[in-house]
């Protein structure tokens, strides 16, 4: 890879910006600068701006904690997206969530670049589990968990593969609810199945990978290359 084009995926910044790094000589390459745009970089090379070293990623993976009324989408009109939550973290990166949480729901969003990464952990044939802190409007019944269990079928006649439900609290009202499939609305038009409705919904989990409890509502950070593994485990 030629060094711009690496200063410009690592360092986020524009082919321009990258030539201008280059001819003040604050690109070093293997601990000395370089000016030369074209160099072509070996695997081995180490490339750093100002002394600080850069680390190549082909692709980005973000835990994201979506707040209430942020919607799951790269761009929107009217809304704030959880990609406008990055800002311009990443300006050289096309992100967007893998997966959706409707806009009144909070919790775990991925965002990332990796469209093969996504669509895997997305495929039904995966089985990739969502994990979710669900508050319904009434206690939760042996009917529902065993209804869950065996697969629920929806009013439109959708039929569901087999789902977790187990209460959280003494009153029934706030259960887990794990899901291996993603259909729109899905936990609502479960419940609603059985006349129960959904007053809250936060994803807990994706995969084997939890939500960063230090994240607030809004906040974001990378996440590591054995973390990335959790979440297709």
């Amino acid at each position: 890879m030629r060094l711009d084009k690496y200063l410009a995926e690592t360092a986020q910044c524009t082919r321009s910006e990258a030539k201008t790094m280059l001819a003040k000589g604050r690109v070093q390459v293997n601990g000395a600068v370089c000016k030369k745009g074209d160099t072509q970089l070996k695997c081995t090379d180490t490339v750093a701006v100002d002394g600080a070293p850069l680390r190549y990623q082909k692709f980005v993976y973000l835990m994201l904690n979506k707040p209430e009324g942020v919607v799951s989408a790269s761009t929107d009109k009217r809304d704030t997206t959880v990609v406008d939550l990055v800002g311009d973290a990443y300006p050289r990166r096309e992100l967007f969530p893998a997966g959706r949480l409707d806009k009144t729901s909070t919790g775990f969003v991925l965002l990332t670049d990796d469209g093969g990464f996504a669509h895997d952990i997305l495929s039904p044939r995966h089985h990739v589990s969502k994990t979710y802190t669900v508050t319904i409007d009434t206690p939760l019944t042996q009917e529902m968990c065993t209804g869950f269990a065996a697969g629920v079928t929806l009013a439109d006649g959708t039929a569901l593969s087999p789902a977790e439900v187990t209460a959280l609290s003494p009153d029934g009202c706030t259960v887990r609810v794990v899901l291996r499939q993603g259909v729109y609305h899905q936990i609502k038009r479960m419940f609603g199945v059985y006349g129960a409705g959904v007053n809250a919904l936060h994803r807990e989990a994706i995969g084997g990978l939890a939500l960063d409890a230090q994240l607030a509502p809004g906040q974001w950070r990378e996440l590591s290359d054995e973390e990335v593994a959790k979440i297709a485990r």
